[in-house]
């Protein structure tokens, strides 16, 4: 954390709700499809639990994503955030408005994490625009906090835990879930 600049550490403690893109963010960013055209996507596991964590600590999380997919709606069944899923969101700028008013929040407790231009209008919208490693310069240069990992490789899991340190819930955060998994 003390290697962040105060004003982004800051941002990070100010979150209420993690919005973010699918492909190039929960995956790494390659479309696979089967024989019968199924669209197909590999999630990294610790991605996932660092999303759970951060709902755990009554976080919002949402999805926005341009695509649609079966194995994308799985996935975001699997980590209990259909709640909050704008799948085939062309404009994710209205999508974020939807979410931001069924919440009656302001974007100012909202951090949102980006590879590619469909994400920058959101990013611009937002507290904390995020962008994985491996995003494109044009939304990597909209971010006010670049991850280390690339998207797809833990780079959701690493916003999960520095916005849970700039919080003082990491700890906490973990041994509540580490007691549930003894269980």
């Amino acid at each position: 954390m003390s290697e962040l600049p105060t004003s982004v550490r800051d941002a990070f403690a100010r979150i209420r709700v993690l919005t973010l893109d699918v492909d190039g963010v929960l995956t790494d960013g390659r479309l696979y499809y089967s024989a019968d055209g199924e669209s197909l996507k590999g999630f990294h596991v610790h991605d996932g639990l660092g999303l759970r964590l951060l709902q755990e600590q009554d976080i919002k999380v949402a999805v926005i994503s341009a695509r649609d997919s079966a194995a994308l709606a799985r996935r975001v069944q699997d980590l209990g955030i259909g709640e909050h899923f704008y799948p085939g969101s062309k404009n994710k700028l209205s999508a974020l408005e939807h979410l931001l008013n069924r919440l009656t929040l302001p974007p100012e407790v909202v951090a949102h994490v980006g590879d590619d231009l469909p994400d920058v209008p959101v990013m611009r919208r937002v507290l904390l625009p995020i962008a994985v490693a491996n995003a494109h310069p044009f939304t990597r240069a909209e971010a006010r906090h670049v991850t280390a990992a690339a998207g797809g490789q833990g780079a959701i899991r690493e916003v999960a835990d520095t916005l849970l340190r700039a919080q003082g819930r990491y700890q906490s955060a973990y041994e509540a879930s580490l007691a549930r998994h003894l269980q």
